[in-house]
């Protein structure tokens, strides 16, 4: 037999099971990582007591100002996240939830992963010393490049990378660098002719960017609406494509003449 219930008491009923369930979702590990500004790199300095770049078979610059690349930091593949956190993570403009597979698309183990990351920073390293190289008209047979970075892996550091090398061989022809002095930071990978490619998370890396000194930001064209969305006061931004562009537009800022793209 079954009793008669009122409406607030049939509410309160449902409400029972529904309280569960919420309460096993937010308990439960959900596929998606939490991310975070991360550290940054001057390309042109040294990266725990070794030189980034290195260069042999041609005169080299001293270089002044600093480039700096920038990283995100992201919940390991094998950390679980759960819907409370999740949420809370959401509303923080430090913080951004992504699923795990946009930040290990390869998935597999972390050893995997690592070693897949790894593998992306070489080619990365390879292109960028080709572009350098061959924006600048010098033999690899000749000069040769070393990129060393500890601790960094996958291929958003190339862009920064090629511009280190060109920066250390007076590449804007006048001895003056490209950073007139400047703390300058961005992103983007690039390729052995020199077309710059877009990377995801560049909201958290201008955050990075900024804590650590930069008032210019390289970032490709492509990004520049996820750029602009948390920008930090005091960063200017510069939508980059390629290599010549990037050059073109560090020159113009060095010495206040030209145009530089924004975004």
């Amino acid at each position: 037999m079954l009793s008669r219930l009122t409406r607030p008491q049939a509410v309160a009923v449902c409400a029972l099971p529904a309280a569960a369930l919420i309460a096993t979702a937010a308990l439960a590990p959900l596929p998606f990582a939490v991310a975070q500004p991360g550290l940054t790199a001057n390309v042109l300095g040294e990266n725990k007591n070794t030189e980034v770049i290195t260069v042999s078979g041609a005169p080299v610059r001293k270089t002044d100002g600093e480039l700096r690349m920038t990283t995100i930091e992201a919940t390991g593949p094998d950390t679980s996240a759960h819907l409370g956190e999740l949420i809370t993570d959401w509303f923080r403009t430090d913080r951004a939830v992504m699923p795990r597979d946009a930040v290990y698309p390869t998935g597999g183990s972390v050893k995997e992963i690592e070693r897949h990351n790894t593998e992306q920073m070489e080619q990365s390293q390879d292109a960028a010393t080709q572009a350098a190289l061959g924006y600048l008209h010098l033999s690899p047979e000749k000069v040769k490049v070393r990129l060393r970075l500890a601790d960094v892996g996958g291929p958003s550091a190339g862009l920064l990378f090629t511009l280190g090398i060109i920066d250390k061989l007076d590449g804007d022809g006048s001895g003056g660098g490209l950073t007139g002095g400047r703390i300058i930071a961005g992103t983007g990978t690039i390729d052995a002719s020199g077309t710059v490619g877009a990377v995801g998370g560049v909201a958290l890396k201008t955050q990075a960017a900024r804590r650590d000194g930069a008032t210019v930001f390289l970032v490709p064209k492509a990004e520049c609406a996820d750029a602009r969305a948390e920008l930090p006061k005091g960063l200017r931004l510069v939508a980059v494509t390629d290599l010549k562009g990037a050059v073109n537009s560090l020159v113009a800022l060095e010495k206040g003449t030209g145009t530089v793209p924004s975004c």
